[in-house]
């Protein structure tokens, strides 16, 4: 199912301001919370339709992506933030919770209440998540046309092996942090607008984790994660462009002592085609003809991503002139299509000519068929203002 609009999500204009777009999503966020809409399975996911959205619109980077690429910009196989739109509910209360503020107990930790508006009760500790990777590809324009598979090398955090990922020595466990019970968070007693409510706040003892490492693993130091080197393949897909991110999921740094992995965010970098310029989904072709076989016609090759092809010049082709070759372009990553190939005309004027050379071109110059008419003028002259046009 194809996701819907962002700013149709949230109901504002693309040209939002960013506390417009932060009211709109407070106000979606407020409307269908779970906590006001307990079992309600279709607010759930209008719920993380919104965090996606404001999660994008909020980022101006990623906005601007977004603006120019859609959702394709966003993390090409992978749709939108948080690793390709696999937000849950704990990432939307982690990172967003303070836009709720306290109206209606709709604190950071409300989701940690045992229903509806009443008393809270955590749930479990925290769960960690690494930290993302980014890294740049570069790209020729075959691969961009055909879509390719790229293996690159990165260094980055990976559960310890000597402690499974635990921070523990072997043969010991943590142990459950006494302060909080095994739960990461303590309560507190917070003024709201309907009085006075308890709510869970992170435990200070062991800092949401629910357990105490008292016999640290000598290799990873009780973090649960070292540093190593992992081969990682990347299904690049068709059509990309410079600049756009694409995401993979779960292959970013470990989380210290368990939790889920950060993704890895694959920016695209362009290598410069020696010969064509991309515009868009189409390719520009700037082939110079001699005089000769601008005048006479013939059959020239021309490069394209897939090999060179011949192509036919009409006798009196004009320089301007531009010849179309459909579905020689690049396709839409979106798959709206593919591009064109652009083949724009020029013809080269020699700058040296030797005896016999120069006595024909006097011997033609005085030719009328040479010599340009006024409707040829004009139709050059247009044929210039509208490539400026």
């Amino acid at each position: 199912m194809s996701k819907r609009d962002y700013y149709e999500v949230l109901e504002v204009a693309k040209t939002a301001s960013f506390d417009d777009i932060k009211k709109a999503y407070r106000k979606k966020a407020i409307q269908y919370h779970p906590d006001k809409n307990p079992g309600d399975k279709v607010a759930e996911e209008k719920f993380k339709e919104a965090a996606e959205a404001y999660e994008v619109l909020s980022d101006q980077q990623k906005r601007q992506r977004y603006d120019q690429f859609g959702h394709a910009g966003l993390g090409g196989a992978a749709d939108g933030g948080f690793g390709g739109g696999h937000m849950t509910m704990e990432d939307i209360f982690a990172n967003f919770g303070d836009i709720f503020g306290d109206i209606g107990g709709f604190g950071r930790f409300s989701r940690f209440s045992g229903g509806g508006f009443g008393g809270a009760r955590a749930r479990g500790p925290r769960m960690r998540r690494g930290s993302d990777l980014r890294v740049k590809v570069k790209l020729t324009l075959a691969e961009i046309a055909k879509g390719v598979e790229k293996k690159i090398k990165v260094k980055k955090y990976v559960p310890c092996s000597e402690c499974s990922g635990t921070g523990a020595e072997k043969g010991s466990q943590p142990e459950t942090c006494h302060t909080c019970k095994g739960s990461g968070y303590v309560t507190r007693v917070q003024q709201t607008i309907l009085g006075a409510m308890q709510v869970p706040s992170e435990c200070p003892t062991c800092h949401g984790d629910g357990t105490i490492t008292k016999n640290k693993c000598k290799r990873c130091h009780g973090e649960g994660v070292v540093q190593s080197e992992e081969v990682i393949s990347i299904n690049i897909p068709a059509g990309v462009m410079q600049g756009m991110q694409l995401v993979v999921d779960g292959k970013g740094n470990a989380a210290r002592r368990g939790g889920m992995n950060g993704d890895l965010l694959v920016v695209v970098e362009e290598e410069r085609h020696p010969e064509l310029i991309r515009d868009g989904n189409d390719l520009v072709y700037n082939l110079l003809l001699s005089v000769p076989t601008a005048v006479l016609g013939g059959s020239v090759e021309v490069p394209t991503v897939d090999g060179k092809v011949k192509v036919n010049i009409a006798s009196g082709t004009q320089p301007g002139k531009i010849l179309r070759l459909r579905g020689k372009g690049l396709p839409s990553v979106n798959s709206y299509g593919t591009g064109d190939m652009l083949i724009n005309i020029g013809v080269y004027i020699p700058e040296h000519l030797d005896k016999d050379e120069k006595k024909v071109m006097e011997k033609l110059a005085n030719s009328e068929n040479i010599k340009p008419s006024s409707s040829a003028s004009k139709s050059f002259f247009q044929r210039v203002r509208n490539m400026f046009e």
